[in-house]
Order: C-alpha cells, then sequence, then structure tokens
C-alpha cells in the first residue's frame, strides 16, 4: 500500500470546535505506515552511503573485522 492508499484510509477525530485534532488508524494501517517510513528511510540511507566516497570490502574481510564467524 502507498502513502496516498493509506491517507484516504485516515479517519479524522474533531474536538468542540470541529477542528482535526487527531487522526485514527486501525492497527494494521499504522504497520503499514510504519513500514513504508522504514522503507523510506532505507531508502535515504542508501543514497547518502552511495554518495560517501569510500573504499569497499568484502563481506569477508567485514566479518573478520566485526569478529563475525557464520
Amino acid at each position: 500500500m502507498n502513502a496516498t492508499q493509506l491517507s484516504q484510509k485516515v479517519q479524522f477525530v474533531v474536538n468542540a470546535e470541529g477542528k482535526k485534532s487527531a487522526v485514527l488508524l486501525s492497527l494494521e494501517d499504522w504497520e503499514q505506515l510504519l513500514t513504508l517510513l522504514e522503507d523510506l528511510e532505507d531508502a535515504e540511507e542508501i543514497r547518502q552511503a552511495r554518495e560517501q566516497k569510500g573504499e569497499a570490502i568484502s563481506w569477508e574481510q567485514a566479518k573478520a573485522e566485526l569478529g563475525i564467524e557464520v
């Protein structure tokens, strides 16, 4: 589900003056929203990592440096 589809499922809570004061989502929609946000955050981190100039190392070297045995 994308952000537009999720936004169409939101219910608004209004205060005594009729102004929107909160939103109501089902638990399923909330979890989908969190997943969408995490995916966007991951994509941004990947974009930033690609912009950094640095030396890539092999998985074997990374495991050795971190002391990981797989």
